[in-house]
C-alpha cells in the first residue's frame, strides 16, 4: 500500500493504562503529595491518636497562592459547628497578582469530610484534653487538601522526654554511620 497508512503497533497488556487511571485533565493519578504547609508544633505539643484527609472549599486567589507554597498552619484550629468542620487561623498569604477580587487572610474555610468522620471528630473533640489540629497542607492530584488530627495535649514533662528521645536516636544513628564508615576505611 501506501507509505501515508500508519500500521498498526502491538502494545502488551501490561504496559497499558487502566482506563479510570487518569484525572479529567488527562494526567496520570499517581498520589503523589506536593506538601504546602506543615505544622511541625503541632507535633511537638500534642500526641497525635488519629489522623484524617480532608478536601478545602478555598477561592480562586487562595489556590494560587498556596501553588505558589505560600501558607502558615502555626495557629490554626479545627472546630465542629452545626455538622461541619470548619478551619480556622489558616494564614494563606494575598495572592500576589490578585485584585479586589482577593480573599481574606485569616478566614474560616470549610473542610471536606465525610459524615461518619465529622460525627466521630466531634464526640472524640468533646472529652477533656482532646482537640482537632492541623498537621499539613498539599495538593494530592491537582487537589488542595489538608491532613487533620484528633490530638491530646502533652504535658510539658512528656514533651521534654520527646526531645530526649529523639536526640538519643539520633546520637545513636550517627555512632552507627561513624563505625560503618570506620569499617569500610580499613
Amino acid at each position: 500500500m501506501g507509505s501515508t497508512m500508519a500500521k498498526a503497533m502491538y502494545v502488551p497488556k501490561e504496559s497499558q493504562q487502566k482506563q479510570g487511571s487518569q484525572g479529567a485533565s488527562g494526567r496520570p493519578r499517581d498520589g503523589k503529595r506536593k506538601m504546602v504547609a506543615q505544622n511541625k508544633k503541632a507535633r511537638h505539643d500534642y500526641a497525635i491518636i488519629d489522623t484524617y484527609e480532608a478536601g478545602l472549599v478555598l477561592t480562586g486567589t487562595e489556590v494560587k497562592s498556596l501553588r505558589q507554597g505560600r501558607a502558615s498552619l502555626a495557629d490554626g484550629f479545627v472546630q465542629i459547628d452545626g455538622g461541619e468542620a470548619w478551619l480556622h487561623n489558616a494564614h494563606i498569604p494575598e495572592y500576589s497578582q490578585g485584585t479586589w477580587t482577593n480573599h481574606t487572610v485569616r478566614r474560616k474555610r470549610k473542610l471536606l469530610l465525610h459524615r461518619e468522620e465529622i460525627d466521630k471528630l466531634a464526640s472524640k473533640s468533646e472529652e477533656t484534653g482532646h482537640t482537632i489540629v492541623p498537621l499539613a497542607l498539599y495538593f494530592k492530584d491537582g487537589r488542595a487538601k489538608a491532613e487533620i488530627a484528633l490530638a491530646r495535649g502533652k504535658k510539658e514533662y512528656d514533651k521534654r522526654q520527646t526531645l530526649r528521645e529523639k536526640q538519643d536516636r539520633r546520637e545513636s544513628d550517627r555512632a552507627i554511620a561513624a563505625a560503618k564508615r570506620r569499617q569500610r576505611g580499613q
